[in-house]
């Protein structure tokens, strides 16, 4: 039969699978001790699948090509955990090749080829494909599918129950390949999931009901779903404790250089997707990290952590510690500093500090704590650094949408210096009402004209001309300005650009080094602009022996 595979019949098997997973998910759940016994891969294949559905469904009347695409996207879109990355490659592999079909090709080679093609897409997208997996189950139906549309006559409905078939005979093979199944006396539960997936795609075709789990199969009988016994794959004390997802916009060139710093960093890594959109999953002790390696070369989004310890225990009905003993109330601004005078000057207006500055600027993962840690439903959180305001925001994001507090509130306010962010912090004003604080507090760091001395460590060329390490630098809105030898007189080359256009207030920011230059800028500024006030103070931060700022 050819044609191509009607619109309707992808719609019929979505409800059906939707519905398929959903009556399973529990017992799905149930069998999942690997890699990570947290008793989620029925929900989140369940969740995958139910996104796709969703997506195709919002839009009635599009042509096949479209409503293909829409489903494809919906499923990487809501794809959630490692098995429900996996699964939204494999559907989208599919609608790809259902999709692209001539009206000349028979619809049993197109779906036998299809189901090759997912196979094929979901171990290229697994970092460390691993037998007795979902993988393994894929490419027996892949397999079986390919040997039966050999048969001139063969149907698609022929190809999907031979697929089916050896699905299920090669999920009662899973704990021979995998001792973690074995021990825990239990199939694969992403092979569990696929099996289910293909019973509901036959099903579609021929009206037949899909096998009973615990039907023999051949030689080989699934195990009665149980959960593994204590310390049947539980979780090592030097194993990842998080597992990390995200969606990310970037140039698919950077996809394998990813995967290897995702490898580098933790296991079970997926990365599926294309044309600019990826959905990214990986096991890992630092979360900030691994966002990190997305922020490197895109847009991370959507972003979910989970700690395993808590969803193992939540699953098996034992207590988790809140997070909080009260819900969050009040106001509060995170600052980084960059050392531990300015720390102190942070602290003492009233904010919490996150330590920060070249070499140690915090994690994602660290202003995610700060945030979840501070008890406050309103938040405003000063980088005061050009590289830590893209993890700022990712951790805001983050908080906002996995409901670290009900009705969260969190503004970055993109300082990229510490003195902008000590110019924001003295005008927060806790009384006025959040739009309005975040608004003066942004305005204020704005107008301030920041600049700095440091030393160079390496030869380069700046734009300043090129410099030799020992070279003093002289720098202005993050861009090397002024090239010398002496600190002061860099300092004040520094200073005299920034109030060439006037200015009511100098700020300086000593360093732990060579803390005599803020003297010699002091004295300048009395005598060359009188009547200019100048504040000093005792910064500690380390590389900058001079912060400076003009207002």
């Amino acid at each position: 039969m050819a044609g191509g595979i009607e619109l309707d019949t992808v719609l019929r098997f979505v409800d059906i699978a939707v519905d398929a997973l959903s009556e399973a998910r529990e017992e799905i759940d149930a069998l999942n001790v690997y890699p990570v016994p947290d008793g989620d891969t029925g929900t989140n294949m369940y969740l995958t699948i139910a996104a796709a559905r969703d997506a195709i469904r919002e839009v009635p009347g599009a042509p096949k090509r479209a409503a293909l695409s829409a489903f494809s996207r919906g499923a990487l879109l809501g794809a959630r955990g490692n098995s429900g990355v996996i699964l939204s490659e494999m559907m989208g592999a599919i609608a790809r090749r259902i999709s692209s079909a001539s009206k000349d090709e028979r619809n049993a080679e197109v779906m036998a080829q299809a189901l090759r093609q997912a196979t094929e897409a979901s171990y290229a997208a697994v970092g460390e494909p691993v037998e007795g997996t979902m993988l393994t189950v894929a490419r027996a139906a892949a397999d079986a599918a390919a040997e039966a549309v050999k048969d001139p006559a063969a149907r698609t409905h022929d190809v999907l129950k031979a697929a089916a078939a050896a699905a299920r005979v090669a999920l009662g093979h899973t704990p021979e390949q995998l001792d973690v199944l074995a021990r825990a006396g239990v199939v694969d539960a992403g092979g569990r999931g696929i099996c289910v997936i293909l019973d509901a795609a036959e099903t579609v075709l021929t009206g037949k009901r899909p096998v009973p789990v615990t039907q023999p199969l051949g030689q080989h009988v699934i195990p009665v779903p149980q959960l593994a016994p204590a310390g049947a794959g539980d979780l090592s004390s030097d194993g990842p404790a998080y597992e990390v997802m995200y969606l990310l916009d970037t140039q698919d060139g950077e996809i394998p250089p990813l995967r290897a710093r995702l490898g580098e960093l933790g296991d079970s890594v997926v990365v599926v997707g294309g044309d600019g959109l990826w959905n990214v999953h990986a096991h890992v002790d630092d979360v900030g990290a691994a966002i990190e390696a997305g922020l490197a070369i895109g847009r991370p989004h959507r972003i979910r952590v989970t700690h395993f310890a808590e969803q193992i225990a939540a699953a098996a009905g034992e207590p988790v510690a809140a997070p909080r003993a009260h819900a969050p109330v009040g106001r509060t601004v995170i600052a980084v500093a960059a050392g531990p005078g300015l720390a102190q000057l942070f602290s003492d207006a009233g904010a919490l500090v996150v330590e920060g500055g070249p070499g140690r600027r915090p994690s994602t993962g660290q202003l995610l704590d700060a945030i979840a840690g501070s008890g406050a439903q309103e938040i405003v959180v000063l980088p005061n650094d050009p590289d830590s305001v893209r993890a700022a925001r990712v951790a805001a994001s983050t908080a906002e949408s996995d409901g670290v507090g009900q009705g969260l509130r969190i503004s970055v306010i993109p300082t990229e210096a510490q003195v902008q962010g000590l110019a924001a912090i003295a005008v927060h004003e806790p009384g006025r009402t959040f739009d309005q604080d975040v608004t003066e507090m942004t305005a204020t760091a704005r107008h301030v004209k920041h600049g700095a001395v440091t030393v160079a460590v390496k030869e380069a060329m700046t734009s300043a001309g090129p410099c030799t390490p020992g070279d003093v630098l002289g720098v202005i809105h993050g861009d090397f300005v002024e090239i010398g030898d002496d600190l002061g007189e860099v300092a004040i080359a520094v200073l005299d650009r920034l109030l060439a256009a006037g200015g009511e207030l100098v700020t300086l920011v000593r360093g732990a080094e060579s803390p005599e230059v803020a003297d010699r800028a002091v004295a300048w500024v009395e005598e060359h602009h009188p009547h200019v006030d100048t504040v000093v103070y005792d910064g500690g931060q380390e590389r900058y022996p001079l912060l400076m700022s003009v207002e």
